[in-house]
């Protein structure tokens, strides 16, 4: 019988494609809510944010696009080279002149009209890096020193959310790259004394850990996990309706960035801001679902790096906004405001739809 020239057509995995354009969509609406009074007070436009977002998300889903189309064994090839280009980046970001500080960070880098973040950037090339590096079956010191390396940069940004989500997703690509177990935990338990003792050598972390302990110590300190709680109950079981917060009237500092969900669960309830962590879920389980069907070991480490990446940042995000981890400041993926995160998570989206082209098995 005569095989359709279609037959061996390759499919990317299309329940990754449509979570992540649902979160995406949701997103632009929570932002266009969320930011209004924000826009109005500072720039008399209630959509100056919204109009930043829907351009940035625009130039997000060309890359998607374009990504899910290039053969992701093509970043393998290029992957030393885009990693230290990348740290490069992160040491720029660092030197006075050349990054630029806002509310006590130095995280951005100004690239004529563009404000860049290159953290949001090393996320994908350190799991690529690592990708590269399972490939050729490397010894512990190989993978642990980038990651230390990269961990530290960001720490100095200070930036402990990002260097948490880095390590969090460096380690699970380590475990599932084959290495030697004891070696694995030793190095494990070194990072963490060092996590430790980073926190409680900075005033600032310090006092977001205390806070964050007890909220009645430091009512100033505290002031922001409260306004989030207070959002996130008055929202009840169903909400107090689409465009009725008033915790977003310049209650909750970042209230279209790191602190977006908290404005969702006032306004959308429990069961439906519920609806939306369940997405998040299907996406990470659809990911991993990915990796495992991936024969290519290169393919395979890479889709566990992005898809740890969005699941842990997801869990750190909201895990800080129910007062269950002190508050970090890291976005919520594809909804929070922001650009250059927006643009990489659309772009290791693309990635990670090309990888699933080729896995074993597929849902049509």
């Amino acid at each position: 019988m005569k095989k359709s020239k279609n037959s061996n057509k390759l499919h990317v995995n299309r329940k990754i494609l449509i979570y992540v354009l649902t979160l995406t969509g949701i997103g632009l609406i929570a932002v266009a809510d969320a930011s209004a009074p924000l826009a109005i007070r500072q720039f008399d436009d209630k959509f100056f944010f919204i109009k930043q977002q829907v351009y940035v998300v625009g130039i997000g889903l060309i890359c998607m696009f374009i990504l899910s189309f290039v053969n992701y064994k093509l970043w393998e090839k290029y992957a030393v080279l885009i990693f230290f280009a990348s740290l490069g980046l992160l040491l720029l970001v660092l030197i006075p002149g050349f990054g630029n500080k806002y509310l006590g960070a130095r995280r951005w880098l100004m690239l004529g009209p563009i404000n860049f973040q290159p953290s949001e950037l090393v996320k994908l090339t350190l799991s690529i890096y690592i990708a590269k590096l399972a490939v050729g079956n490397k010894k512990i010191l190989a993978y642990f020193i980038p990651l230390g390396i990269v961990s530290l940069l960001v720490m100095l940004q200070p930036d402990m959310g990002t260097a948490m989500i880095l390590v969090g997703a460096g380690l699970i690509q380590i475990f599932a790259a084959g290495v030697n177990i004891f070696s694995y935990f030793g190095m494990v338990l070194v990072g963490i004394v060092s996590g430790v003792a980073l926190i409680f050598t900075s005033d600032y972390r310090r006092d977001r850990l205390i806070s964050f302990i007890n909220h009645n110590q430091n009512i100033e300190s505290s002031y922001h996990i409260r306004q989030v709680l207070l959002a996130i109950g008055s929202g009840g079981l169903f909400g107090v309706g689409l465009g009725q917060s008033r915790q977003k009237f310049l209650f909750i500092p970042e209230s279209a960035s790191d602190s977006i969900f908290a404005i969702i669960a006032e306004e959308a309830g429990f069961i439906r801001s519920g609806l939306l962590l369940l997405i998040f879920f299907l996406l990470v389980f659809e990911g991993y679902k990915v990796a495992l069907q991936t024969e290519n070991k290169f393919g395979k480490i890479l889709a566990i790096g992005i898809t740890s990446w969005i699941g842990l940042q997801t869990v750190l995000n909201l895990s800080s906004m129910l007062s269950i981890t002190p508050i970090t400041g890291v976005p919520l993926p594809f909804i929070s405001f922001g650009g250059t995160s927006i643009v990489m998570l659309l772009a290791s989206s693309g990635i990670l739809l090309n990888i699933s082209k080729y896995a074993k098995k597929q849902d049509k």
